[in-house]
């Protein structure tokens, strides 16, 4: 396959914004309000169209790169992921404990505190687990359970733990990104930590009060049903087993199995909201069922994604680097290259190493601080990742809430908030020590 494509190579990204953005007008144009369009139509044609031009090979064999990237063992493992999720959030919403962890939060929290409590959870906990998927798996079908009972917004709340689950993703030790973002460019994780945290806390702490402001107008229900605590169980595992590092795939399936055996235990007992054996497996069913435009879009997204990076997608923009004349310019270029490779990769630790050693090298050259490098590189592919719709954590917060990735999109305030901070830090040579 041809690999001097430059901007041909990027098309199939270009023609996939403009369709999203076209879907999204269209949906929101009330005179449409009969139709809807799904995302997988846009990633269908973007995706034939990224076959149609790569030249130089016979179509079964772009079809065979394009399958590649589908299948990926890093793609594969997520759609596990999504799979044991749809089957958690669905056997403990029908088993009642989304309800019993929705009024056990409401009775704790007086509603005005309901916004800015929900991303504290959700910063401790992605802190704690170092990933934003296990936080959004564990605090979605939470989060959006308050919106229905308080009839807020769910777009709204579920951005809220999305934007929350990228706060410990940036931040943690134990992050996939920290680890990458530090290695490839030689510096401590301490050292990354405490120039990171200048520049993203001011940005979480101003979120934080937008929240508290927010949440002023909110009521809670009049009415607050009595706590079901065993129903809470599971949740609370979920959470535990997280934090204590157990692996999200396990962490799930622990979570669906005490589900079944609380659900079932009740149906024994004759209590409501429980079901029987066949009655769990149709739950379960359910919810993997519901994850299947997101499995599918995931995929296509893979495809596509491969095939732009065999056609040099990726290497024409590392080359857009070589007119770099400054500091402040090296600083910014390295913004945009693990921002414009993480939109082609839908993976920000996959970007992050992808530009790591090309990021040092031009930090070398212009005296570049490495742990303002390192936090450059990981904050920018945080942003970007929390805010493209094909994401793997906007994907599954959308399955769990049971919304488009559009719903969510506008509300994803903290992954803004350190898009501008990170920038503000570049432009202006801040923090001061490290620039």
């Amino acid at each position: 396959m041809s690999n001097k494509k430059g901007l041909l190579a990027l098309s199939p990204l270009f023609l996939l914004i403009v369709l999203i953005v076209a879907f999204t007008v269209y949906s929101v144009d009330s005179s449409h309000q009969d139709t809807s369009l799904s995302l997988t139509v846009a990633f269908m044609i973007s995706s034939i169209y990224a076959v149609a031009i790569s030249g130089g090979m016979p179509v079964r064999k772009r079809v065979d790169t394009y399958s590649k990237g589908a299948g990926a063992n890093n793609l594969m493992l997520m759609l596990w992921i999504y799979v044991l999720a749809g089957s958690f959030a669905a056997s403990a919403k029908a088993m009642g404990a989304v309800d019993a962890t929705v009024n056990l939060a409401l009775s704790i929290l007086p509603a005005s505190m309901i916004l800015p409590g929900l991303f504290l959870a959700a910063c401790f906990i992605s802190v704690s687990i170092g990933t934003s998927v296990g936080t959004v798996v564990a605090l979605v079908p939470i989060a959006a359970g308050l919106a229905h009972s308080m009839d807020a917004n769910v777009g709204m709340m579920t951005a809220i733990i999305v934007g929350g689950a990228y706060f410990g993703d940036n931040l943690s030790f134990i992050s996939d990104t920290t680890v990458v973002a530090t290695q490839t460019q030689n510096c401590k994780m301490s050292d990354k930590f405490k120039v990171n945290s200048m520049i993203v806390v001011p940005a979480a702490v101003l979120v934080l009060i937008a929240y508290s402001v927010m949440g002023v107008g909110l009521q809670a229900p009049t009415h607050i049903n009595e706590v079901e605590y065993m129903k809470v169980l599971p949740y609370l595992t979920v959470l535990v087993t997280a934090i204590a590092g157990m692996n999200v795939m396990a962490v799930l399936t622990l979570g669906t199995l005490l589900c079944g055996a609380i659900g079932i235990g009740s149906h024994l007992l004759g209590a409501s909201g429980s079901y029987d054996l066949f009655g769990w497996f149709s739950a379960m069913g359910n919810g993997i069922i519901g994850m299947g435009e997101l499995i599918i879009i995931a995929m296509m997204a893979g495809g596509m994604l491969e095939i732009i990076r065999e056609n040099g997608g990726i290497d024409f923009i590392i080359k857009i680097t070589a007119h770099v004349n400054s500091k402040r310019g090296a600083e910014l270029s390295i913004a945009a290259l693990v921002s414009m490779v993480n939109i082609c990769t839908a993976n920000n630790t996959v970007a992050i190493l992808t530009v790591g050693n090309i990021s040092k090298k031009i930090g070398d050259r212009f005296g570049v601080d490495n742990r303002k490098a390192a936090s450059i590189l990981d904050t920018f592919s945080c942003m970007v990742q929390g805010l493209i719709p094909y994401g793997v954590q906007m994907l599954l917060a959308a399955g769990l809430a049971n919304l488009s990735p559009m719903d969510i999109l506008p509300y994803l305030y903290y992954p803004m908030a350190i898009g501008v901070a990170a920038l503000l830090a570049i432009l202006l040579r801040y923090p001061k020590r490290y620039s």
